[in-house]
């Protein structure tokens, strides 16, 4: 406890022990809460001059840059890498992740295909890839490589239009019409939820000794979204059972270097009721030290059937998860990732801004709560 907060609970308790009677009980010290650590980021757009000038014209100074330049057959290009950096600190960002090119567009569209696949020899030779890229990110000051372990990509059912404001459009999955669609099963056939966990541990064995040696957190996404088992052939590592997913990825190794890139929608898709499941999740993961990044995204409804919305029309309040962000200590990035879509040809940038200035205010809000 910090001295300050310490002193306050002792003359608290001090003055209750001599206003109330003899045999009385004290109340309990009221719980102060703790500062607020984390940020407002972003993970899109890179490190063009455009789009810094954007993100600092709307107060976002912590980047996600995407990736540098690949050198075939051997991984990232440092001096590209240093080069992001520089471009970001001119306008006071800091470029604090990267995305790994182990991306949520599925096995068939894959960049490196045969780590999922669990194809050796050919998996070594792109984790020795994956390792390269690490330790470019540490020599460039990288604390954080975001990256997925998917086979089936993003699942979506299609839009649905929203009226009441102005006609934006809403990413849907609805499983029901998914069936209905009968999509065929991926290059990687049929895989259960051990044969994927076995996929991810051989990865992170490779990987987890480099990512200590360069002070590099690998955080993790879960599959978007989570489906029932054997969906297409697939069960996803983080599927049927959402937050069971989780807890077995979280405990497959002690390590300040292993955790998610916690996605509150993604999560959200996985359960009946988000608005009251979501928290104790977010308790669980920052109790343990392993959030990394997180992706504030907001949704109608949940398991098998959902719209992606803005931050303030879904169904989980925002102030309460930003909130249990803050009492868990969480000091990463807050950002937005998927956005609703309209006609405007401006769609995109507006989406975002609007998400920019509407956590910077929650963050305002739990900071002064804990201030006061």
């Amino acid at each position: 406890m910090q001295r300050k907060h310490f002193l306050k609970t002792v003359v608290a308790g001090s003055v209750s022990a001599g206003v109330i009677g003899h045999g009385q009980a004290a109340p309990a010290p009221v719980a102060i809460p703790k500062k607020v650590l984390m940020k407002v980021g972003c993970q899109s757009g890179g490190t063009t001059v455009e789009n810094l000038e954007f993100k600092a014209r709307h107060g976002v100074y912590n980047l996600d840059g995407g990736a540098p330049k690949t050198i075939t057959g051997k991984g990232w290009d440092l001096d590209d890498s240093l080069r992001k950096r520089e471009a970001c600190e001119k306008y006071g960002i800091s470029l604090d992740a990267y995305h790994f090119p182990l991306a949520s567009s599925g096995i068939d569209k894959a960049e490196y295909p045969n780590i999922m696949l669990g194809k050796s020899p050919e998996r070594d030779r792109e984790i020795e890839i994956l390792q390269q890229m690490i330790q470019v990110a540490g020599k460039t000051g990288i604390k954080v490589l975001n990256y997925n372990t998917t086979i089936l990509p993003v699942l979506r059912t299609g839009k649905t239009v929203d009226p009441k404001r102005g006609n934006a459009a809403y990413s849907t999955w609805n499983y029901e019409e998914a069936i209905k669609r009968n999509d065929p099963k991926t290059v990687a056939g049929d895989v259960n939820i051990d044969q994927m966990f076995e996929r991810i541990t051989y990865l992170l064995d490779r990987l987890m000794p480099v990512a200590k040696e360069y002070k590099v957190k690998l955080a993790n996404h879960i599959a978007d979204p989570p489906t029932p088992a054997g969906y297409r052939g697939i069960t996803r590592w983080n599927s049927p059972n959402v937050f069971e997913g989780i807890k077995r990825f979280a405990k497959l190794y002690d390590s300040p270097y292993h955790g998610f890139n916690l996605c509150i929608g993604s999560i959200a898709e996985g359960l009946k009721d988000p608005k009251t499941e979501i928290l104790p999740i977010i308790k669980w993961v920052g109790e343990r030290n392993q959030i990394f990044n997180v992706h504030l995204r907001n949704i109608k409804g949940g398991w098998n059937n959902f719209q992606e919305v803005y931050p303030d029309n879904g169904d989980m309040n925002f102030l309460h998860v930003v909130r249990a962000l803050r009492d868990v200590g969480y000091d990463g990035m807050v950002m937005p990732d998927h956005v609703p879509t309209h006609a405007d040809p401006a769609s995109s940038p507006q989406a975002f801004a609007f998400c920019y200035g509407y956590i910077k205010g929650l963050l305002q809000s739990v900071s002064d709560e804990a201030q006061g």
